[in-house]
């Protein structure tokens, strides 16, 4: 029975461990996915990839890379999140690509263009500053992927705790396309979860009237 939205936030937790002899069927994993994939990004260029890794024998390489953290491989589906470098680049002929799918007359999608580039040149002098800006727009799907596996009543752990250029070579990434943003376990706890933490809202909001 799927969970109403804030029934969902109360569900999901950083699942520590998740039950190995549970799996997520195509359908439900699908759904997660494409939470991911219709999520907003700045400019719309969506400048992500997502792997979705279900091979018990590449999770457990991947584990000592990921801190020797369980739920690389006590999980069901293991979905590591790349942010994109070279395509995101003004000077790309896919930022040129997305703007155009809008159907706007030439000129509009050249002024689009032209503010990408000016508002986010100091974003593109590195690969270094270009992943920054990418990861910080991954992050976007990430939150609305954990929230569509709630919704379905499967668990998630986003993952910070990694060796980026160790995984990264194991998964054979060429980094000036795309680099390991971050790691995003799924499947079925298998220990009660612990007690939601969270400031009480009167704390957090302000209203400015």
């Amino acid at each position: 029975m799927e969970k109403t939205f804030m029934e969902a936030m109360d569900f999901r937790h950083a699942c520590k461990v998740f039950d190995e002899t549970k799996k997520i069927d195509d359908k439900t994993i699908n759904y997660i996915l494409e939470a991911g994939r219709k999520s907003p990004s700045s400019f719309g260029q969506e400048p992500w990839k997502f792997l979705v890794i279900t091979n018990q024998e590449l999770k457990e390489q991947l584990r000592p890379a990921c801190w020797n953290q369980v739920q690389i491989t006590s999980c069901s589906h293991l979905v590591v999140i790349l942010a994109k470098i070279e395509d995101v680049k003004a000077e790309s002929s896919e930022v040129l690509r997305k703007f155009n799918r809008r159907g706007l007359p030439q000129d509009a999608v050249e002024a689009y263009v032209a503010k990408y580039a000016n508002h986010l040149k100091d974003d593109f002098v590195s690969d270094k500053t270009t992943f920054a800006w990418s990861a910080r727009q991954t992050y976007i799907a990430l939150g609305n992927m954990m929230t569509a596996a709630a919704v379905k009543g499967v668990d998630s752990c986003p993952i910070e705790g990694f060796e980026k250029d160790k995984l990264e070579k194991l998964l054979n990434l060429d980094t000036r396309k795309y680099q390991v943003s971050v790691v995003l376990p799924f499947g079925y706890r298998i220990n009660e979860q612990s007690k939601q933490l969270r400031e009480e809202i009167k704390d957090i909001v302000e209203f400015i009237n």
